[in-house]
């Protein structure tokens, strides 16, 4: 159960920066007038690929949703949809934190649990040695 705790907030620490990212630039689109220049841009395509584009003022955007989907959105919808993405992550996140800490404390309880059963344990046996030795 930790382990899979852990792997979960791993993933949220990788995409709440993402979510982060998307939601700025849609916010820095959204800021822009229809009249200005376009802006000159360097997307990651890939880890190790990057492509070059000029962006006009839009008022739509296209946004990856996973499983090769990728779909568009108007300015707006996008910034409310990745905004409550971005919540939603955030609280899962908490939630996973939270999770963890309650799993360490169970687990310490656990270990002093078994401790002071086989504690208890040799306490018996030895009192059993001395009383057959008697």
């Amino acid at each position: 159960m930790e382990v899979n705790t852990h792997r979960r907030k791993a993933g949220l620490d990788e995409k709440i920066p993402d979510l982060e990212r998307s939601l700025e630039t849609v916010r820095f689109l959204k800021r822009r007038k229809p009249d200005s220049d376009p802006i000159d841009a360097t997307f990651e395509l890939n880890d190790t690929l990057y492509a070059r584009a000029r962006v006009p003022p839009t008022r739509e955007v296209y946004l990856w949703l996973g499983a090769n989907v990728m779909l568009s959105y108007p300015i707006e919808e996008a910034e409310t949809m990745l905004e409550g993405k971005l919540s939603g992550a955030q609280q899962t996140l908490k939630n996973c934190e939270e999770d963890l800490d309650f799993l360490r404390e169970q687990v310490t309880t656990l270990e002093v649990a078994t401790a002071r059963v086989y504690n208890w344990d040799v306490t018996m046996k030895r009192k059993e040695k001395a009383e057959a030795g008697e």
